[in-house]
């Protein structure tokens, strides 16, 4: 029976440096492995931020282009006559001559590739609008419900794009959008249909 005892611990005492060295073996290539892979998800997450700033880049292209034309209308004609860029103009000829140009489609069609699905939605709404209201009611009422929706279109597609430029959680309404700018807004709210 001792020479088993003896033959066991003859045995093991060879095998376990044998084991300890695959244990390390398979231990170190487990290690790169993980290593290897948490590295790539790293490069992957810098791509995708990459990425994503530049997509967020091209968003605010675009908007900024896309809005052009609006900030030229809303656009006091005392700051607007002042600056020389515009000597002898008329702004509201110039900002819907500029929303009639191919180039201001182009604006569009880059809208509908790189916006979220809100915005493009905001913008289809305002754009039908205008495409189905072009001979609108000529009295100062008709004008200013007119006038109105308009707006309230406008103030909705900025507050989808302050959204999608990851303020989501904005508690400002659309109308708080505008408000910055024009001093009638009340007057505008109260000449919606239902003071929507």
């Amino acid at each position: 029976m001792r020479d088993w005892v003896d033959y066991l611990s003859a045995i093991s005492s060879a095998v376990t440096p044998v084991l300890v060295l695959v244990l390390t073996g398979m231990g170190w290539r487990i290690k790169v492995r993980f290593e290897r892979s948490r590295e790539q998800r790293v490069r992957d997450q810098e791509r995708i931020k990459e990425l994503e700033d530049k997509l967020r880049e091209d968003r605010i292209n675009t908007y900024n282009s896309l809005l052009e034309p609006f900030f030229i209308l809303f656009t006091s004609d005392e700051v607007f006559k002042s600056d020389p860029k515009y000597k002898n103009k008329d702004k509201s000829h110039l900002s819907i001559g500029r929303m009639l140009t191919v180039d201001y489609r182009k604006i569009g069609f880059k809208l509908s590739l790189v916006a979220d699905d809100a915005v493009i939605r905001g913008y289809n709404k305002m754009m039908q609008f205008f495409y189905k209201n072009e001979s609108h009611g000529s009295s100062e009422e008709d004008l200013m419900v007119h006038t109105s929706q308009w707006i309230r279109l406008l103030s909705e597609l900025l507050l989808e794009i302050r959204k999608s430029m990851g303020n989501q959680a904005t508690r400002l309404d659309n109308w708080e959008m505008i408000e910055w700018f024009m001093s009638d807004v009340d007057e505008l709210k109260k000449a919606l249909p239902h003071n929507k």
